[in-house]
């Protein structure tokens, strides 16, 4: 009988292990080394929201495949699996058929989410369903993926890597392989630009002829638009007009962070109007008075009116800070927003915004995220607390992490202006941290 036993126990034992193994040469989600931290999920939890769930988005099976993963890491595993279920039927319905390669990473998510619950029967299950996909529809090679699966992970890597190759790679393979599909060339050129966002002078000659390609291929991709007009914009063309009629057709179309709504109120106000930004805004509220994604981007575009109108009147700015304490209700993961609320705050009373900031310095905070404090309250200091010393080491603190980033770019031209400016008394301490500065 104890041998029996025994026999039984080494036999689920392997069991276990040939399931695991199995589950481990899966492509999904569970397999891809996403791990970044708590606040990254929420973060990106936030945005995946905000992309909405429009039907007709190319993109929605992948939207909820991520969304469901994102849930299962933040601990809500019921939450989980029905978004991996949503994701499935969005793939039938986009896709007008039952099965497919699509399929592979959502059966792979779901093997792995019902392994975590303890419910190895319906692992098994899923396992022999990706099987069975990967038979009916086999790859090109031993050596390569299936091009939906190389899609989806360069859509999913996008959102949560700084690896743009990786990214840009993965996209190719998949465009090589099924070049009809337009969604995958439109979001492959984004991507490519997005590693331009900061740049004054745009993007290179043959990413924006890229661009127009993937614009005539795709033209009803509103947030593609109004991205490659930005980029004609940057390049000198007078765009005026267009934006003015671009936005028309943004506020017609359902409210997404992919409709293109940011963007254009950007180039409203680097190239159109402030002013002009702001009634954009104001008209969108109207319309939908209880899109928390509108309201962030009408308190954004508050932020730009206060910073760069030195005019700005008090109500304007008392109405700034009422509706940026809104949007941190409404996105209370959200650093920028509590940085935003911190800097307005500063223009009618210094002292509060001190203490907003002392309170951001005291959080649990990731580098990129400390960098984002850093830097803006080392600007802080200096514009408002006429603190030099203590706004060039908090620039300090932000340039030695070893995190690219925008905000890390910012505070070492500041370093090297304030290290060029007149007698600065710590000049040669300036010299010597820049000459020692590692890099990321």
């Amino acid at each position: 009988m104890e041998e029996d036993e025994e026999g039984r126990r080494r036999s689920a034992a392997q069991s276990q292990t040939t399931l695991v193994s199995k589950l481990e040469a899966l492509q999904c989600h569970f397999t891809w080394d996403l791990v970044p931290s708590k606040n990254t999920f929420l973060r990106l939890r936030d945005m995946l929201v905000d992309i909405g769930t429009e039907e007709g988005n190319s993109w929605l099976g992948h939207i909820y495949n991520l969304r469901g993963f994102v849930q299962y890491k933040l601990g809500f595993t019921q939450d989980a699996q029905s978004f991996f279920n949503k994701a499935a039927e969005a793939f039938r319905q986009m896709r007008k058929a039952d099965d497919g390669p699509w399929l592979v990473v959502n059966y792979g998510n779901l093997a792995w989410l019902h392994h975590h619950l303890g419910d190895q029967a319906e692992s098994e299950a899923y396992l022999s369903k990706v099987e069975a996909l990967m038979k009916k529809h086999p790859s090109p090679s031993q050596d390569e993926l299936h091009a939906e699966i190389y899609a989806e992970k360069a859509w999913t890597l996008m959102k949560l890597s700084t690896d743009g190759e990786l990214v840009a790679g993965y996209f190719q393979k998949a465009i090589r392989m099924q070049p009809d599909m337009v969604e995958w060339n439109t979001s492959h050129v984004l991507g490519l630009a997005s590693a331009f966002k900061n740049s004054d002078t745009g993007l290179e000659a043959d990413l924006l002829e890229k661009m127009r390609v993937a614009k005539e291929q795709d033209p009803e991709n509103l947030y593609l638009a109004v991205h490659y007009l930005e980029q004609r914009a940057k390049k000198g063309e007078r765009v005026e007009d267009e934006t003015r009629e671009l936005a028309k057709k943004v506020l017609r179309n359902p409210v997404s962070s992919y409709s293109g709504w940011k963007a254009i109120q950007r180039v409203y106000r680097n190239y159109v109007s402030v002013d002009e930004a702001l009634d954009l805004a104001e008209e969108a509220l109207e319309h939908h008075p209880d899109e928390r994604y509108l309201k962030r981007c009408a308190a954004l575009t508050l932020k730009w009116k206060i910073f760069w109108d030195s005019r700005t009147q008090k109500s304007m700015i008392d109405r700034a800070i009422r509706l940026h304490q809104e949007v941190i209700t409404l996105y209370p993961d959200s650093l920028f927003v509590k940085v935003d609320l911190a800097n307005i705050s500063a223009k009618s009373n210094p002292a509060v915004a001190e203490q907003m900031y002392q309170e951001l310095l005291k959080s649990d905070l990731e580098p990129a995220d400390k960098q984002l404090i850093y830097n803006n309250y080392a600007r802080h200091l200096n514009y408002k607390q006429r603190d030099l010393n203590k706004s060039i080491h908090y620039h300090m603190k932000a340039a030695a992490i070893p995190h690219q980033s925008h905000n890390r770019e910012s505070s070492i031209k500041s370093l090297e202006r304030f290290k060029n400016k007149g007698r600065n008394p710590m000049r040669r301490e300036i010299e010597e941290f820049l000459e020692n500065l590692q890099e990321p």
